[in-house]
């Protein structure tokens, strides 16, 4: 008994998809087709459709057609028109609904990346060390940083993970030569940059100075 509920609550929630409505549009072209053979069955009976008369002028049964395969044909199909109208209306209610879902998970996801978005804006990324110094034609000059720019990233370094400058001294002993990605604050603004921690005529691998900001 059970299990009985799960496939009706499984059928309720599948109930408007794609698949559901080619089914039914598929439907619908049999119920026409089926129309159309029986149609094919008046005309074969002398063309007398759906209203010609199967009694002669003096009321007696038609010999000339088989009134009761007309009969018939006749019966099933103003059945199949009654079974072709609701099949339309519920083709029409599907497309109805699955356009609602698509439009309801449209604004859901806008409200979403929306909301995201807000979040991001709410807490930005914050700074954790600060240039003071930059010598001349050095890896951190070329790469186009500031004295000012307030280090917000720096490779795998962040305001999270920040402890001390050994952090940086490590990450920038492991990138020799390696692009590093590093991001800062300056006047305001972030700004994306890329330095290569190299050898050059100077002191260590970057020729600029980084105090700790305090928390």
């Amino acid at each position: 008994h059970g299990l009985k509920m799960t496939e009706e609550s499984d059928h309720n929630n599948s109930t408007f998809t794609v698949d559901y409505v080619k089914n039914l549009v598929k439907k619908k072209d049999e119920i026409e087709e089926q129309i159309k053979a029986y149609y094919d069955v008046l005309e074969d009976q002398k063309g007398v459709g759906m209203d010609g008369p199967l009694v002669d002028v003096e009321g007696y049964p038609r010999a000339d057609v088989d009134v009761f395969q007309v009969r018939t044909a006749r019966h099933n199909i103003s059945c199949l028109q009654n079974d072709h109208k609701a099949i339309m209306l519920e083709i029409e209610e599907a497309l109805h609904q699955l356009h609602a879902r698509e439009k309801a998970k449209r604004a859901w996801d806008e409200a979403e990346a929306r909301e995201e978005a807000m979040e991001q804006a709410r807490s930005p990324p914050q700074p954790f060390a600060r240039v003071d110094a930059i010598t001349p034609g050095s890896p951190a000059s070329l790469a186009g940083l500031h004295v000012g720019d307030e280090i917000v990233e720096f490779g795998s370094v962040n305001s999270v993970n920040f402890q001390n400058l050994q952090n940086i001294a490590m990450v920038v002993q492991h990138s020799e030569g390696k692009p590093l990605s590093i991001t800062v604050i300056r006047s305001g603004q972030t700004v994306h940059l890329g330095l290569t921690p190299q050898r050059w005529s100077g002191r260590g691998l970057l020729g600029c100075n980084i105090v700790p900001l305090r928390k």
